[in-house]
């Protein structure tokens, strides 16, 4: 499929992938129309001709306007913490993406891609795992709900009219990462910043714009009804990657505990913020999160898409911290 003058819908593209996404497709000769809850629209992505629709996915109405005149829809929309209820990140991560779903598909759209994580193989999962690989939601919401994500979106793949693609992206960084980048470096800079079991592991890292070259490599091969892992590709410790951050900004190597100390005294902060009505800045939960063992295997990707990526983790970090040294990163943890 070729991508110039074609139109793609844009769901969470007010989030730091939807966004760069967004630049990206008008960059690549596509007309975009983007949807999202906050009520603020980026005067950014207005000058650049973007069509921003305030309302939520989860409504049948809003969903059926978003999809009109669509060619394209980009799905990365979703309620991303470590935990939390059930429920809430069912109402999204599931029904609302059915919704889009089906509205999407009534309205004639060709190809819906469904960001996913890699996270839906759990935390415990095999060396170089691929797509055929178990899934287990760990007792995860965030984790569960995406598996049941992918399985609904799946059943509505239907040839020639409608294709279904799905993305199981790596730990998305890059300017405007909340977890990977804004949150960990707003922590070193108080010194509250550990890694467990002395950054062993692998952190799977995925530059935003490797993500979205994936993506268009998937639209453009036509790769109905597949699912792709997407990751850099290489096997940096989760050690090395915190490190990496650390001398980036100039600041002490982060300490580390053992895993379950950690979500002790998590925890415990945790209870401190809710006495004193603070939102909780980082859960416990977390810690399972930035503590996984393997990397995940990207030759189907490879393979199919020819997908190669362009970024490195030396290149990725020094644009990131060119955009950190010019934003106050403070005021998007509000």
């Amino acid at each position: 499929m070729n991508l110039q003058n074609r139109t793609i819908l844009i769901t969470g593209i007010d989030e730091f992938i939807g966004t760069r996404a967004a630049e990206l497709a008008i960059a690549q000769g596509m007309k975009v129309k983007g949807l999202q809850t906050t009520q603020t629209k980026d005067p950014n992505l207005q000058k650049l001709g973007v069509e921003i629709i305030v309302g939520s996915i989860t409504d049948n109405h809003t969903a059926q306007r978003a999809c009109q005149g669509v060619d394209i829809i980009l799905h990365t929309a979703q309620l991303a913490e470590e935990g939390g209820d059930i429920k809430r990140f069912r109402e999204i991560n599931v029904n609302g993406t059915i919704n889009i779903a089906q509205a999407a598909k009534q309205a004639g759209v060709k190809t819906f891609i469904h960001l996913s994580t890699v996270l839906v193989y759990g935390f415990n999962y095999t060396e170089d795992i691929t797509e055929n690989g178990q899934v287990s939601g760990d007792n995860n919401p965030y984790c569960q709900t995406k598996i049941e994500a992918e399985t609904e979106v799946l059943k509505l793949n239907s040839l020639p009219d409608f294709g279904v693609i799905i993305i199981r992206a790596g730990d998305v960084y890059g300017p405007g990462s909340i977890p990977w980048i804004v949150r960990p470096v707003l922590m070193m800079r108080q010194k509250l910043f550990a890694y467990a079991n002395d950054g062993q592991g692998v952190m799977n890292h995925l530059y935003v714009d490797n993500l979205v070259d994936a993506i268009f490599l998937a639209i453009e091969k036509q790769a109905y009804g597949e699912i792709f892992n997407i990751t850099d590709g290489e096997k940096t410790s989760w050690k090395d990657y915190f490190l990496h951050l650390a001398v980036m900004e100039g600041l002490s190597a982060p300490i580390s505990l053992p895993k379950e100390e950690m979500k002790l005294f998590l925890k415990v902060r945790n209870q401190g913020q809710k006495l004193f009505r603070k939102k909780a800045d980082i859960l416990p939960e977390s810690v399972d999160f930035m503590s996984r063992p393997h990397a995940y295997s990207i030759a189907k990707a490879a393979n199919l898409l020819n997908y190669q990526p362009k970024v490195n983790l030396e290149a990725g970090m020094k644009i990131t911290n060119q955009w950190l040294q010019k934003t106050d990163i403070k005021k998007l943890m509000k």
